[in-house]
């Protein structure tokens, strides 16, 4: 059907109904006047008289105010307001032009006061009921029995939202939650059930079908404890987007989702100095090397939202570099950026760049990281993570570049590995170019991001969708997690806070036991561990350490003005001899392929490498239910 021509019948149905209403209004308001009683002849003639003027004013106002823009299926306060406008004008307007007729004359004084009120009453009244009738029509016998957790704003819209569907696929059947004054209450004639902790009774006494999380603004400390009560119930469970993601401020069934590894081990939403971040990179050229990465791609994209006068990107994958230049194409039309297949260890394409675009800041990402593949292959750790630090570094000294910031990592601190190693000595190189340089040399270290390339949970989600079994390293392995975007706005924040030479460390909350990572990505895709997907534990990786620290012990934690950045201050990890010799040494080892004098020279530089042995693994093991429940009581 024509969605016009609908629109014109319904508009036109509403004002005939409010038509027919004027007269009844206005007979009704002299039936009241006189006791519901026999209206006097002379008062009937009157009304009868006065009833064609009394049409025309009333609905010309009525159509002017706009009483047929809203649809009746969706009345509400604002078109009750309307309604009243509209009355008080008309009326007003009706006993004017009355008296100007006829002195109003056998018009009682009561009448144009009765005559308002029910127009109101008639107008209204049938609408909100049309809703009523529409939002709270019963049709038990089809449709999924869903229990909401959460009975705020959230839980409300989604509750409208049912009501609302016309297919009645869902059937709201009550609340879980925990605010005491929402005990017993109702919305939109939906009851609050009981608090939270009693969701698997409410779950088998209402015949539940569905959970719902309406719970947008919840930390993840509070999402693993509802998502640990919706695994008990054995019903599946959805939720919606996190607060900062109802851009709309909306909350509807199609936004409903699985919940996610993210939800359970992502934290608060970061406060960020969004003022001062893009006062300190709007109106500059920003370089950003490793553009096409997990990090550094979504380093350009909070950059290019800072509106910088440039971007400039770099990246040694074709593939990668492309991708991330189709997205700023699609996504920021009007960004001025250039990017460029450069690698960060070749120093004339690094000098061709930089000499062409004269970049201000640069963010340096570019690295290898995939700590088990680096320990046989040091020359491209070296390579990469240690003369491409340097070349880029120094091209910003020598290019007059204003800061300088190194995507540093938690596995520099006492290195077990190739890649922390290779890290730390760039780490190294940044603070000495910052007494010798006018640029500001800032080191940002954290630990792991969800979701990057060549991360655990990419793993798990395709060895969970092959069916298992889940490898596990180490029944005791744990790190630090948080999500690329919160990493790059923190690292965006230090950049501008800093005033060189510091080694900034970001707030990772928990570590997290790659145990329970696994565990709970096997419950989220609805299968069980060691019932439905196994998980194996296969000992530890060469370079891996059993727990990562974000620190040494010599280092003192100093506060910033920011809540979850501080700086580390102290001699933990000094490269004992002049970093600038051993780098060059280690370099032309690195030209040669000589990988066991590479190994000396870091071992000369770090003495606190110490890579412990690979030999420190459990035997491969398939975890039972039994094993899984245990070892959670052991932790608990």
């Amino acid at each position: 059907m024509n969605p016009l021509l609908d629109r014109l019948r319904s508009r036109t149905a509403a004002f005939s109904h409010d038509l027919i209403m004027i007269p009844v209004a206005w007979i009704a308001a002299y039936w009241l006047r006189f006791n519901l009683g026999r209206i006097p002849p002379e008062f009937v003639d009157s009304a009868l008289n006065s009833l064609p003027w009394v049409l025309v004013i009333q609905g010309t106002v009525f159509w002017l105010f706009g009483l047929y823009r809203g649809v009746w299926r969706f009345a509400s306060l604002p078109d009750l307001v309307r309604i009243v406008k509209a009355a008080v004008a008309g009326t007003v307007l009706v006993v004017v032009a009355l008296f100007i007729l006829n002195r109003t004359e056998l018009i009682p004084r009561s009448v144009p006061v009765l005559f308002l009120g029910l127009q109101v009453l008639l107008l209204a009244g049938p609408r909100l009921l049309y809703r009523w009738m529409k939002d709270h029509r019963l049709n038990l016998s089809s449709g999924q029995r869903v229990l909401i957790v959460g009975a705020g704003r959230a839980g409300e819209m989604l509750v409208r939202d049912m009501l609302r569907d016309a297919s009645r696929a869902y059937f709201p059947a009550g609340f879980v939650d925990d605010k005491p004054r929402r005990q017993g209450s109702e919305v939109h004639g939906v009851p609050v059930l009981g608090r939270t902790e009693a969701l698997p009774e409410i779950v088998v006494r209402e015949d539940i079908d569905l959970l719902m999380l309406a719970v947008p603004s919840a930390t993840a400390k509070e999402m693993r404890r509802l998502v640990e009560l919706c695994e008990g119930t054995g019903r599946p469970f959805r939720t919606v987007p996190e607060l900062r993601n109802l851009m709309t401020g909306q909350v509807s069934i199609s936004q409903l989702r699985p919940v996610s590894i993210e939800d359970l081990l992502g934290r608060d939403p970061v406060s960020l100095d969004w003022e001062g971040i893009r006062a300190g990179l709007s109106a500059r050229a920003v370089l950003v090397t490793g553009a096409g990465g997990s990090i550094g791609s979504e380093l350009v994209r909070q950059i290019a939202a800072a509106v910088p006068s440039r971007l400039i990107l770099i990246d040694n994958g074709e593939y990668n570099l492309y991708r991330i230049e189709m997205e700023l194409l699609e996504r920021y039309p009007n960004l001025c950026f250039t990017r460029h297949l450069v690698d960060v260890a070749d120093a004339a394409g690094l000098d061709a760049v930089f000499a062409a675009e004269r970049p201000q800041i640069i963010f340096h990402a570019a690295a290898y990281k995939h700590v088990p593949m680096l320990e046989d292959q040091l020359r491209a750790a070296v390579r990469n993570n240690v003369t491409g630090t340097r070349l880029v570094s120094e091209a910003a000294a020598r290019w007059g570049c204003e800061r300088f910031v190194l995507i540093s990592t938690d596995k520099a601190v006492h290195p077990a590995n190739v890649m922390g190693a290779t890290k730390r000595v760039a780490e190294a190189i940044c603070q000495t170019l910052d007494q010798e340089s006018v640029c500001r040399y800032i080191t940002v270290r954290f630990g792991n991001v969800l979701g990057s390339a060549g991360s655990v949970v990419p793993l798990f989600s395709r060895q969970i969708e092959h069916g298992g079994p889940v490898t596990v390293t180490h029944p005791d392995i744990e790190r630090f997690f948080m999500t690329i975007p919160e990493a790059c706005q923190l690292i965006m924040q230090a950049a501008v806070i800093g005033d060189g030479g510091e080694i900034f460390v970001l707030d990772m909350g928990e570590p997290v036991k790659i145990r329970y990572l696994a565990e709970q990505m096997i419950r989220l895709s609805g299968r069980e561990p060691g019932e439905d997907i196994s998980i194996h534990y296969i000992g530890l990786r060469p370079g891996e350490k059993l727990y990562e620290e974000l620190f040494y012990d010599s280092e003192d934690l100093v506060a910033t003005r920011h809540p979850k950045i501080r700086v580390a201050r102290g001699s933990g990890g000094l490269i004992t001899a002049a970093p600038g010799e051993n780098v060059a040494a280690l370099e032309q080892a690195a030209a040669v392929d000589d990988r066991a004098a590479m190994a000396n020279i870091l071992r000369a530089m770090l003495p606190e490498w110490h890579p412990e042995p690979h030999g420190q693994t459990v035997s491969t093991e398939t975890v039972s239910t039994e094993a899984v429940q245990d070892r959670r009581n052991a932790d608990a």
